[in-house]
């Protein structure tokens, strides 16, 4: 690592303006990029992390002012020409983003892709072009690139798109690496193994990167400095060491000491069984030719057991793909499965959807994006009620009443019940999620992901309220997530799956301390090595 500075940031101010209203979101900041160097930008959502990033390049849009310096090899960003600014982009500093499937485009094949920014910035056409993307996609790990030129990025795992990014990212040699938040999305096995090849690519070719991101584990892992950002003002600068070893300001010191740890209330010997499955097998039919004849199966799920009683979790672990929602989807009837489920007690597993619909109020479910499962043109009384008149539930009563008394046990100001999902945080529409579950008062809990999008320190307050909510009510969940210190702060018993197999289920403390199988192994070692680093 060398100490010349490829970038350099002074105080950077940007102003967004919109219907005559000003926003503050990045206040002054300074920080310097070193060539060959890993610097991080920490904080949570809103803390004006990315603004920064994209400041960089002025990809702010029209409603942006910005103001400040930003040099990049010496050269003022902050209102250089467009031209200038086109030949920056993509070029000498390249982007990865979050979520790639936002990022890909689904119309194209990947070889459309990626070509398209080698020929618009390096000018080869034809074989040349063609031998560059196999040269990228080898180079991020991608096997038998060849075979994958002509897919679609619907066709590839989370792991394999977010390498495609990078791919297209390191396209045209860029000397500054711009990663938005790479890993959140992943499992810890793929996360580890992006990071290490970022490590690795910065190792061989010398890049210099710029690394967002929530999780403070990963920045251990990475980084060589790091900057904290609260309220768009960097709070703490400083090498990662000494950030970690002796933080100053109290906010690095809440963002170090977040993390769910603890466990859950003990299960009374006496607990009713809520939900159990026995040989639960769920295949989709492949189906080709004219007459769609069955040709294979698609084998989501083999030979799954499992009992939750009242007032446990179980936590279902394992990779994208794994079989893990589908399971939990078929124990709720949400779709076909052979085998036997028992839900209070009666055999549901053979019932209609029209027989299974009564006991729907009894069975709910909390999705890893609120945003995206929430209405937008719904108030959030409307949302959190609706179930009340789809299952019938309370006729009569004063439903603002209800709205406003389960708003308040998960913590939400009844105030707020009018307004929009878009009016509030990540982990505010989380809570919404959750009350809208709750006003039925079920006695199972589905909880697909639910903290995974979630900042750290909001990720530990949502945890805290799930385990109020199960002793008060003797909540069962089936919690199903890739971050496994959550599931060990919340479960009772782990199911570790891969590839649609049980491969390991027992108590938490037998799977975590003492794991039997290679595959849970591998995934403790990727999840608590950044603990470590």
């Amino acid at each position: 690592m060398t100490t010349d500075k490829i970038l350099s940031v002074r105080g950077l101010d940007v102003r967004f303006n919109q219907d005559g209203a000003e926003t503050r979101a990045v206040r002054g900041v300074s920080f310097d990029v070193g060539r060959g160097e890993t610097v991080a930008l920490v904080g949570e959502s809103g803390s004006g992390k990315s603004v920064t990033a994209l400041s960089t390049v002025q990809l702010l849009g029209d409603s942006a002012r910005v103001s400040g310096s930003i040099l990049y090899e010496g050269q003022e960003m902050v209102g250089a020409p467009e031209a200038r600014l086109r030949k920056v982009r993509g070029n000498d500093i390249s982007f990865i983003f979050q979520e790639p499937m936002t990022s890909l485009n689904p119309l194209h094949t990947l070889d459309k892709q990626l070509a398209e920014s080698i020929e618009l910035h390096q000018g080869l056409r034809g074989p040349a072009v063609e031998k560059r993307i196999i040269e990228l996609l080898t180079q991020v790990g991608i096997r038998d690139p060849e075979t994958r030129l002509k897919a679609y990025p619907h066709q590839l795992s989370g792991g394999q798109r977010q390498r495609v990014m990078i791919a297209i990212a390191l396209a045209n040699n860029p000397d500054l690496l711009i990663a938005d938040e790479p890993t959140t999305a992943l499992d810890v096995t793929i996360q580890a193994q992006i990071l290490e090849l970022l490590s690795e690519l910065k190792r061989k070719q010398g890049l210099s990167l710029l690394f967002i991101t929530h999780d403070l584990a990963i920045v251990r892992q990475i980084a060589d400095r790091v900057c904290v950002m609260k309220d768009g003002e960097i709070v703490e600068h400083g090498p990662v060491a000494e950030i970690f070893e002796r933080p100053s300001h109290p906010y690095t010191q809440m963002l170090l000491s977040a993390e769910s740890t603890g466990t859950p209330a003990p299960v009374p010997g006496d607990a009713e069984v809520i939900a159990e499955t026995e040989n639960l097998r769920i295949w989709f039919p492949i189906q080709r030719g004219l007459l769609r004849r069955t040709v294979g199966h698609i084998k989501a799920v083999n030979d799954a057991s499992l009992t939750v009683r009242a007032g446990e979790t179980v936590g279902i672990v394992g990779e994208s793909g794994s079989g893990k929602t589908t399971l939990a989807l078929a124990i709720m009837k949400l779709i076909r499965s052979e085998g036997r489920i028992v839900f209070l007690g009666r055999q549901i597993g053979n019932l209609s959807q029209g027989q299974v619909r009564p006991l729907r109020g009894d069975m709910q479910i909390v999705f890893q994006d609120p945003y995206g499962s929430l209405s937008p043109r719904m108030t959030v009384a409307e949302i959190i009620a609706e179930g009340l008149g789809v299952h019938g539930i309370d006729k009569g009563a004063d439903k603002r009443l209800l709205v406003a008394e389960i708003m308040g046990e998960v913590g939400l100001d009844p105030a707020l019940m009018d307004r929009y999902p878009h009016e509030f945080s990540g982990g505010q529409r989380q809570r919404i999620a959750i009350a809208r579950a709750m006003i039925l008062r079920p006695k199972l809990l589905v909880l697909d992901e639910p903290t995974s999008a979630l900042d750290m320190t909001v990720q530990v307050q949502i945890v805290k309220l799930l385990r109020e909510l199960q002793q008060k009510y003797r909540l069962a969940y089936i919690f199903i997530s890739h971050d496994l210190k959550v599931v060990r702060a919340l479960s009772h018993k782990v199911m570790v799956m891969k590839q649609g197999d049980v491969v390991e289920a027992g108590p938490v403390d037998a799977i975590f301390d003492a794991p039997k199988s290679d595959y849970t192994r591998a995934l403790m070692a990727a999840a608590f090595l950044k603990a470590d680093a």
